[in-house]
């Protein structure tokens, strides 16, 4: 899983069939702390996530083919959640 935000969206009139009425985001990957790294990634969005969002992206071909129950499906990252905060370095008791 990679923690990024959301910096804008693909659109495009030609494409796959599998991507037809899909939104592909331009995610910016982060540390914990929602510091940019320098690195993205395209996504298609199954959470309805918008520009500026911190989000969970699966980053995963065969996971993300078993999202969309699709298993011939040319796809490699999906966001799979908005990020509403991160706790860095707590472990199940809550202590550092």
């Amino acid at each position: 899983m990679i923690l990024g935000r959301v910096i804008g969206t693909i659109t495009s009139t030609i494409n796959h069939p599998f991507y037809e009425a899909k939104k592909l985001l331009i995610v910016e990957k982060t540390d914990a702390g929602g510091e940019p790294l320098a690195d993205y990634l395209i996504a298609v969005d199954v959470v309805d996530a918008g520009v500026g969002e911190r989000v969970l992206v699966l980053d995963e071909g065969n996971g993300g083919r078993q999202i969309f129950a699709a298993p011939d499906a040319p796809i490699r990252s999906v966001v799979v959640g908005i990020i509403d905060g991160v706790d860095e370095g707590r472990g199940e008791s809550g202590e550092p």
